[in-house]
């Protein structure tokens, strides 16, 4: 009795048991405990204010990302959005953090920070798997 359990054409016609091929599905990303990134308290008190004052719909989560560019050749992403079917969801101390599976390589184990003083405020990431970063830090390279 052969059981085909998530195969697809290919899968059957090799007889259903050698080489499973599983079928794609459009699924709704899915939501993992431990999250890639952590952010600070100072960070997660940012976040919370400007959800609110933004006016963010429940549903959207933080989304935390990369993108090429800037002065070491990545830049970083950080604002509210919908999930996307690339994405893998995480759970961060109550805060939904949406990051598309392609970009974990690049921020794991990165924390994101709230600095706020004489001369600086805003977001820092304190990223391990940066090789050099610009000045301003808002950029790096791998």
């Amino acid at each position: 009795m052969n059981l085909l359990v998530g195969c697809d054409v290919k899968c059957l016609k090799s007889g259903g048991y050698l080489s499973l091929a599983p079928i794609k599905q459009n699924i709704m990303p899915e939501t993992l405990i431990s999250s890639p990134v952590s952010l600070t308290a100072g960070a997660l008190e940012q976040l919370l204010r400007i959800r609110s004052d933004q006016g963010v719909p429940d549903h959207y989560g933080l989304r935390v990302g990369v993108k090429g560019g800037g002065c070491s050749g990545f830049s970083y992403l950080l604002g509210f959005d919908e999930p996307k079917d690339q994405d893998t969801v995480y759970e961060f101390e109550g805060v939904k953090i949406l990051m598309d599976k392609a970009h974990a390589l690049y921020l794991l184990g990165m924390e994101v920070d709230w600095l706020e003083g004489l001369n600086n405020r805003g977001f820092v990431f304190n990223n391990p798997n940066a090789k050099e970063t610009c000045g301003c830090g808002t950029s790096f390279s791998a």
